[in-house]
């Protein structure tokens, strides 16, 4: 059995972010019943990010999973033996939510060395990154240089990267409910009507690929 490991790092349960991520699950799961996916909710861990206690980079005792022991502990467990990588947020103020960001120190930090600034994970797998975005196209290159750093880290220790993004979302179903004049419910159902199935399609296609790559290496 193979195993793919979704990391939803937004808030809602049932909104953008987490509808991408199941149409992933379903395209990886439509190719073969020995694939097999977890999808963990950062939402409901409780966790810090890196604590700086040099733990992963103790001499004769150096380790590529973070060593401080909370509720991530599991999932960085899950994820250094797993086949498939799937990481997933909404985007707030041009970069992935805070426990996304979180896990994203805990993850990399430790691949880390300070001898040599090479990256080693425990693993080499393919990955995806969903981000969804009230930004547009265009707007949406702010967020691409705001994560170019750590994106870059994910490619050098894992290899495969990526990205099937949604842009320009619904921000709430019902806009009558709340001060958001910048951006015109008209406007955006129009883009949703026109994107959205696609934008579901595209995960679903990118959950496919990621399988496929995995049962033929």
């Amino acid at each position: 059995m193979k195993k793919i490991i979704i990391i939803d790092g937004g808030p809602r349960k049932t909104f953008n972010t987490a509808s991408m991520l199941q149409k992933i699950a379903e395209g990886a799961t439509s190719v073969s019943d020995q694939i097999e996916v977890q999808t963990v909710r950062l939402y409901d861990l409780q966790y810090r990010g890196c604590m700086s206690c040099m733990a992963c980079k103790l001499k004769g005792r150096a380790s590529n999973i973070c060593k401080f022991r909370d509720a991530l502990t599991p999932v960085l467990d899950e994820v250094a033996q797993a086949d498939g990588l799937v990481l997933g947020s909404p985007i707030y103020f041009s970069e992935v939510t805070a426990q996304l960001r979180a896990l994203l120190e805990r993850l990399i930090f430790p691949w880390l060395s300070y001898n040599d600034y090479s990256l080693t994970a425990p693993k080499q797998m393919p990955v995806i990154l969903t981000y969804t975005m009230n930004a547009n196209q265009q707007q949406a290159q702010m967020v691409y240089q705001s994560m170019a750093i750590i994106e870059n880290c994910l490619e050098r220790a894992m290899g495969n990267v990526e990205h099937v993004d949604a842009h320009n979302t619904y921000q709430v179903l019902n806009y009558d409910r709340y001060e958001l004049a910048g951006f015109p419910e008209p406007m955006k159902r129009q883009y949703r009507d026109e994107h959205w199935e696609q934008d579901l399609q595209r995960a679903y296609d990118a959950g496919r690929r990621m399988a496929q790559k995995i049962i033929a290496s």
